[in-house]
């Protein structure tokens, strides 16, 4: 399995409102893609960013080979979304993750 990271530092003002679009709309609209098994978003509690908060989002997939079909098939719209919604307002990177050890019931 692995873990599709996207680490999104937003400005302060907007994240609230942000985090409420992801989990109402975003993230339903990934997880609808059927390419991944569940998700995980958290927020830094300790970080040194006085006028952002900092987001993850993890999303787990089966394979590499489903991480690549989505990549190619449904990221590119859904990254231009949260671009254009939050332009200017935002910055991200994404890491992917091979899990090789866990204690969750998967």
């Amino acid at each position: 399995m692995v873990v599709y990271n996207v680490t999104i530092t937003i400005d302060k003002p907007l994240a609230d409102g942000w985090k409420k679009w992801m989990t109402e709309s975003h993230i339903p609209d990934v997880m609808s893609t059927g390419m991944f098994l569940s998700y995980r978003l958290s927020r830094l509690l300790d970080h040194e960013h006085e006028d952002a908060e900092i987001f993850t989002t993890q999303y787990l997939a089966k394979d590499m080979a489903t991480l690549l079909r989505y990549n190619r098939d449904f990221a590119p719209a859904l990254q231009k979304e949260h671009a254009e919604r939050f332009a200017g307002r935002y910055s991200a990177f994404r890491t992917v993750m091979e899990v090789v050890d866990h204690n969750e019931k998967m």
